[in-house]
């Protein structure tokens, strides 16, 4: 299915498999995935509607590059977003459950070193966390950002420390859910932002 082969070319992408610039051969990826050639071309235009990869006339598709100037741009929205979506957030033991029981699944996941499983919870978490917001349009707004970042991810879910610094502030934002801390979960959500930004401009600091 188209969804299954978006889904795991993201994960190849963010856990690094796929680099930046890397070429998406056909010939190699309907025979890996054993798919047809439009069902792949499908999910080629899925993934470059999320800002993964590019395509181009007579040159096929590769991962997408991106600049320092994207990523502070895209880095930029995400804040603006996810702090909105934190102002909102409903402080009540419904929406508390599920964002808990995505981070329980995010600690086993750490704890067992699974970076694909990392990342899968990491999703779910966020996901959860702000769809509590109670606007679906703000936390869709959030979840297409979100994705258009998962290069930068591959420059950070590599380091060991990742999964760690993720891990402590997840649970410093349950914190400041159940105190009802709207100032606190606020700031927590926007600095969170950081890790991956920050692993990503190391990265682009040593090469240039």
């Amino acid at each position: 299915m188209k969804e299954n082969l978006v889904a795991a070319l993201q994960e190849d992408i963010v856990l690094g498999r796929l680099a930046p610039g890397a070429r998406l051969v056909e010939e190699e990826l309907t025979e890996r995935f054993h798919t047809k050639r439009h069902v792949l071309r499908e999910a080629f235009i899925e993934l470059e509607r999320f800002g993964l990869i590019e395509r181009r006339p007579n040159r096929g598709a590769s991962v997408r590059q991106l600049t320092l100037e994207d990523v502070n741009q895209i880095y930029a929205v995400r804040e603006i977003l996810e702090r909105a979506a934190a102002a909102q957030i409903a402080f009540d033991q419904k929406h508390y459950q599920v964002i808990e029981g995505a981070q329980k699944r995010h600690d086993a996941a750490v704890e067992a070193g699974d970076a694909k499983a990392v990342f899968r919870a990491n999703f779910e978490f966020h996901e959860a966390l702000f769809a509590a917001c109670g606007n679906p349009y703000l936390a869709a707004a959030i979840d297409d950002f979100r994705r258009k970042t998962h290069v930068v991810w591959s420059y950070a879910i590599v380091k060991p420390e990742y999964f760690r610094n993720a891990q402590r502030e997840h649970r410093a934002m349950l914190r400041a859910l159940r105190e009802g801390d709207r100032r606190r979960l606020i700031e927590l959500c926007a600095a969170h932002l950081n890790i991956s930004r920050q692993a990503y401009l190391q990265t682009h600091r040593l090469r240039f």
